[in-house]
């Protein structure tokens, strides 16, 4: 309806400018097309009349009218008045509102998408966590809202790749190596001679007895066999990484979450990306050296303070290889990066983009996008759940999917917006009652499902063409709020892909589903009637339709029994 009524405003503006009524070379502002808070100010209004009063030079209510007797004739509209300073209000008509259903039915699985994003690419990093053990809570919130943000984006039509950038060099990894040394010669978190900055989960101690074994590991493509041997450091190193990378891709694939690139920090050193970064740094005259050290120029290019790239010793600070990591994605044709981090990494943000300007490369300044999230807090019983025998130190991601179950864990996680604090409720999201907001969504489209069981079961018929063609009675409230939520979803998932917020998915999910309850309780669905019984059953079908729609852009079943 937005789009429909938007393009008639826009119509209406020409018809002024070719008439004389409005300059001629006067731009278009940016106006809006909403739905008044009021439903007694109608189904849509727009504030256009009000942007055009100061540049056209006259009063609001003026332009209002004017456009108002501008608007070509359409099906669309059933009535349009002036309210206030200048705002027009529309009201839709019945054929229109009708003709929304006519497309959810005719679409089916793809309404609510569209084409804007086609022909370009965006490349959405997520979860990329060091593969030094279990991946914990907060990995799976940037898991869920990575994977969100990338079927958003494929719904407006963005051919996405989703990737993972693994951290399998540096410090970790060492530490890593000599934790798993450690626990294959014997040795345990609690004895002397353990690594000061080793790992203590017991996971490690898996890990050492799968290596002593000789047991092979398969990852992307990969064999790595344990080596037996409890000397040979590099060995362990290599087998603990893949043994590793293994167990969280296995928790991410019974997360529903997965990935079309795997990337290897590491590989940017072995294929000469770094070095050949410094080097394209230096040449463009960005660097500079200062106390044995190189260091880039970042303040000019927004950083708060110059950054040290390569320390005295000759070892890179950190963000150097992330610059040549977003570096192969822009040269990998990414028009949108998007990289899904925790807000704790906010501080190397900034130099990381000047890094990238500082290479001359026409990356455009707001190039690439980060979404951060926030802590997730897990409570049971109302305290708070922080440790998992598995990992140690946390909770692990496999405990709160085995405890909550996928469906629930992703929407929690997912139904705020990223940097908002999150509480996770482990009893209210594996309670069955309508307070829990993946249930009450789950139970709405199991409902619509049971109707039509019901309908065999007592032998009655459904004609949907025939309950399409039927009048609906757009004065009954209910009836007419359902519609229009169901109109509006379109937009929101325009909203989601353009704002990168999957949780406005959720939000309107919940929503949906509390219309279609108030439409539930005050109407009958399978009555003697067929013109009646048809009627309802295609609002409630469709509504079932675009509510699978939205939980497949979440990852989150539809069931039809409950």
């Amino acid at each position: 309806m937005k789009t429909a009524l938007r393009a008639l405003v826009l119509q209406a503006l020409d018809a002024l400018r070719a008439a004389g009524t409005l300059p001629a070379d006067l731009a278009t502002p940016d106006f809006v097309i909403e739905r008044p808070k009021n439903r007694a100010q109608g189904d849509f209004s727009t504030n256009v009349a009000m942007l055009l009063a100061k540049p056209a030079k006259s009063n609001p209510r003026a332009v209002a009218q004017a456009l108002v007797d501008a608007l070509p004739a359409s099906d669309t509209i059933a009535d349009v008045e002036i309210a206030g300073p200048g705002f027009i209000n529309f009201r839709i008509a019945e054929a229109a509102w009708r003709g929304v259903l006519d497309e959810v039915f005719a679409r089916g699985d793809a309404f609510g998408r569209n084409d804007s994003g086609r022909g370009h690419t965006a490349g959405v990093e997520y979860v990329s966590a060091n593969p030094t053990g279990p991946l914990h809570v907060g990995h799976g919130r940037a898991a869920v809202i990575g994977d969100c943000i990338a079927r958003v984006l494929a719904a407006n039509g963005w051919d996405v790749q989703r990737e993972y950038y693994y951290n399998d060099a540096g410090a970790q990894i060492d530490n890593l190596a000599i934790s798993v040394q450690a626990r294959a010669q014997g040795r345990g978190p609690d004895d002397e001679g353990w690594p000061e900055d080793g790992y203590r989960g017991d996971y490690i101690k898996d890990v050492a007895q799968a290596y002593l074994d000789g047991a092979s590991v398969e990852v992307e493509g990969h064999t790595v066999t344990g080596a037996k041997d409890a000397d040979d450091l590099d060995a362990i190193r290599q087998f603990s990484v893949a043994y590793l990378r293994r167990e969280q891709n296995l928790d991410l694939e019974a997360y529903g979450v997965g990935f079309d690139v795997y990337f290897l920090e590491s590989s940017l050193y072995t294929d000469g990306k770094v070095e050949e970064t410094v080097r394209e740094l230096v040449a463009h005259g960005h660097t500079y050296e200062d106390g044995g050290a190189l260091w880039l120029r970042s303040t000019d290019f927004g950083d708060d303070k110059d950054r040290v790239m390569r320390k005295s010793d000759g070892s890179y600070t950190y963000f150097v290889p992330d610059v040549a990591y977003h570096l192969s994605k822009w040269q990998r044709g990414y028009e949108r990066a998007i990289t899904e981090l925790g807000a704790d990494h906010h501080g190397s943000l900034a130099r990381v983009k000047a890094g990238l300007q500082a290479l001359d490369k026409g990356i455009p300044q707001g190039w690439p996008e980060y979404v951060l999230h926030q802590m997730v807090t897990v409570m049971r019983g109302g305290e708070e759940v922080k440790l998992s025998k598995r990992a140690g130190s946390y909770l692990t991601l496999r405990d709160l999917v085995d405890e909550a179950g996928r469906d629930a864990t992703r929407w929690f996680l997912i139904a705020r917006k990223p940097d908002s604090q999150l509480t996770f409720d482990i009893d209210l999201a594996r309670s069955q009652s309508l307070d829990n907001p993946v249930y009450y969504v789950q139970v709405s489209h199991a409902r619509m499902c049971g109707l039509l069981r019901q309908l065999a079961e007592r032998g009655l018929t459904f004609d949907r063409e025939q309950g399409l063609a039927q009048a609906l009675p757009l004065d009954d409230a209910a009836t007419h709020e359902l519609v229009a939520a169901i109109d509006r979803y379109p937009d929101v998932v325009e909203s989601a892909g353009r704002d990168l917020e999957p949780h406005q998915i959720a939000a309107y999910l919940l929503e949906l589903a509390q219309d279609f309850q108030s439409y539930y309780n005050d109407h009958q669905f399978l009555v003697d009637d067929a013109d009646t019984r048809n009627a309802r059953l295609v609002l409630a079908l469709a509504t079932k339709q675009v509510l699978a729609n939205g939980l497949e852009l979440l990852g989150v079943s539809a069931p039809e029994v409950m």
